[in-house]
């Protein structure tokens, strides 16, 4: 099976101010491969151009993939491009479905919580939840109404009953500390949204003692910091001994010595760029790999993690 796919954008909608809807269908009138609730997919935009978006339909319906997305106001490129020209009847390559939100179905309650567009991975998973029947809980949290995506969807679901809206213009913001104020063994929490939102709802999770195996989120952007001292960089496999000077990226230096390097979202968000280390100490500054995966200092992201050490040897 082949790790891309080429699909036909079918339809396109407007879904609120600044964010689009896109499904997306097999051009030979097929089913699409499966994939599981809080999946993405890459979505190739232009020659050396990328960007991950989560799908956010029901999983049990392989006619089409959903893909919400917001152009950012300060679009490197990708949310603008797509915005601008992915029209219906356009055909275009995505990668096949992958995973990093995992949800844990055996639950016996699920707290789900969407900010801004972050509701996109949290909306599958709450089809996913309805499909099994499973106890859950839905928060869409939006700085205005102008600005939520998906209400109609959410009104007229099967789980509409589920969900609850919470807009800060309209003096409703979610009461994070009551939400979160009782941890259980078998409670889990979803997070996805802005970098403050999130960070807000991790904290307090924490705060509140909530088993760190329980919380799980997905970061969709990161503040990516080149600074720090220049170290020397070991290409292993390349046989190259290279400079990564202040304010440039490993995958920088890597890429105008010749050497290819994997990149998409180059924010340490995706993973793309993962390498093994072989040497040297990394300054970890992802938001991909895990606390405990950080600490064994064996694979890092070459997009946006340094080293606190002289050097790093790396396989690549």
């Amino acid at each position: 099976m082949s790790d891309f796919l080429n699909v036909l954008i079918a339809r396109r909608q407007e879904e609120a101010e600044g964010i689009i809807s896109l499904e997306l269908v097999d051009p030979a009138g097929g089913w699409l491969p499966p994939f599981e609730a809080g999946a993405h997919v890459e979505v190739h935009i232009a020659p050396g151009l990328s960007r991950h978006y989560s799908l956010c339909g029901s999983p049990q319906d392989r006619r089409c993939y959903r893909l919400g997305i917001l152009r950012e106001p300060a679009s490197r490129g990708g949310s603008a491009q797509i915005h601008k020209t992915f029209v219906p009847g356009t055909l275009i390559r995505i990668s096949q479905p992958r995973n990093q939100f995992r949800l844990q179905e055996l639950a016996a309650h699920s707290v789900l919580l969407g900010g801004g567009i972050g509701i996109t991975p949290i909306l599958a998973m709450a089809w996913r939840l309805h499909a099994l029947g499973a106890s859950f809980e839905l928060h869409y949290c939006v700085r205005s109404r102008a600005r939520a995506a998906f209400l109609a969807l959410l009104e007229q679901a099967p789980f509409a009953d589920k969900v609850d809206l919470h807009i800060d213009d309209d003096a409703r913001s979610l009461d994070i500390p009551a939400l979160l104020r009782v941890p259980e063994v078998n409670r889990h929490l979803y997070v996805c949204g802005p970098g403050g939102f999130m960070d807000a709802v991790i904290n307090t999770a924490r705060e509140h003692e909530w088993p760190s195996s329980n919380v799980h989120y997905e970061y969709f952007a990161a503040d990516v910091d080149a600074t720090g001292k220049s170290f020397t960089l070991h290409a292993e496999r390349s046989g190259l001994i290279l400079q990564v000077p202040e304010g440039r990226s490993i995958a920088e230096v890597l890429l105008e010595a010749g050497v290819e390097v994997s990149l998409s979202c180059e924010q340490g968000i995706c993973g793309t760029c993962l390498t093994h280390v072989l040497g040297g100490i990394p300054d970890h500054r992802d938001l991909f790999l895990t606390d405990e995966e950080k600490a064994s200092n064996d694979q890092m992201l070459l997009c946006c993690s340094r080293a606190t050490s002289p050097f790093l040897k790396l396989d690549i």
